[in-house]
């Protein structure tokens, strides 16, 4: 069984998979910047509510980022310490990757966002390419505003969205911005289990001493709107 640890964000997220049911417990919460005290406990608790304990654990996942300078650390250290405890593999996964992948089907180009605080977002363009579906360029930092000046199609919009956030967009954009719904746009933990999971059945994980964040420090608008419109 693997457990997945997201702590990018405020959004905190876990869950447990495995081979034979798939998605077993998922569990999310708003951290007002609580993630320390709060993720071990929570983790108990969904494993105690599944009827599980640590020794039934194989691997763990942990979403890499982007997402806020401490809240990354926290799962980061956590799932470094369960894996280097029990035994475990340890599987990495950028979070924007996460956002993404349940929209892999759309027909459109799909945008996939976390929040990064002062009017920005930590962004990258997924859609389907030589390599079948993959992101498009490399994951940026801008102002909901300066992403919009990259757009010159239509995309799909994935991930946290303030109203304001969801405001800008459709007033600049119009009819070339979709926003998904508030429920069908959130990041899932499940969905970070699964990605790992494909990897763990694939043979492979992560070095604990090598695996690092996905820190972006400084605003990056100068991705190609090409890219910015699913890279075609």
């Amino acid at each position: 069984m693997l457990l997945a640890l997201d702590t990018s964000t405020r959004l905190a997220g876990i869950a447990l998979y495995d081979g034979e049911s798939g998605l077993i417990a998922e569990h999310h919460w708003h951290s007002a910047n609580q993630h320390t005290v709060e993720l071990m406990p929570q983790v108990a608790q969904l494993l105690d509510q599944s009827g599980f304990t640590p020794r039934d654990l194989r691997a763990v996942a942990v979403a890499l980022g982007p997402g806020s300078f401490t809240g990354l650390r926290v799962a980061l250290a956590a799932a470094k310490g369960l894996a280097l405890a029990g035994g475990l593999a340890l599987l990495g996964i950028p979070t924007l990757d996460v956002v993404a992948y349940p929209h892999s089907r759309q027909p459109l180009p799909v945008i996939a966002l976390v929040q990064a605080g002062r009017g920005r977002v930590c962004w990258a363009p997924y859609g389907h390419g030589s390599a079948g579906w993959d992101v498009q360029a490399p994951y940026a930092l801008a102002t909901v505003i300066e992403l919009t000046q990259l757009i010159t199609r239509p995309v799909l919009f994935a991930g946290e969205m303030l109203l304001s956030t969801r405001a800008t967009l459709n007033e600049r954009l119009g009819d070339m911005a979709q926003c998904l719904p508030p429920a069908l746009a959130m990041r899932r933990s499940g969905c970070l289990a699964e990605m790992a999971w494909a990897r763990l059945v694939a043979g492979e994980a992560d070095d604990p001493a090598a695996l690092t964040p996905i820190y972006l420090h400084e605003p990056a608008p100068a991705a190609s709107s090409a890219a910015a419109s699913g890279g075609r």
